[in-house]
């Protein structure tokens, strides 16, 4: 299965690796390590997470509180966002209208 970015999941991802990386020398690179390895995990079972709806999906990732929210279309899977466990819950919602 392809996985590809949104816009917007693309620039949280570069902007959590900024903050993380800045906070803590190797973090960045550590948190980058764990969304690669949920990429990994999406591409092998991708309908093995929790729906949060139709064809919507969360992948959290194992060392850091973030989740990747992604949806299947197809063959494909996009990630609409990298999001923290507990800020702005849900924010990402409006951007499923978009392609």
């Amino acid at each position: 299965m392809d996985i590809y970015f949104s816009p917007a999941a693309q620039l949280e991802l570069d902007e959590a690796f900024a903050y993380l990386e800045g906070d803590k020398t190797g973090f960045g690179y550590r948190f980058t390590a764990d969304v690669d390895e949920a990429l990994r995990r999406i591409q092998m079972y991708p309908l093995a997470w929790h729906p949060l709806g139709h064809n919507l999906r969360r992948c959290h990732l194992k060392h850091f509180r973030y989740g990747v929210i992604y949806r299947i279309r197809g063959g494909q899977a996009e990630v609409i966002a990298i999001a923290h466990d507990s800020q702005r819950l849900h924010y990402w919602r409006n951007r499923l209208g978009a392609k």
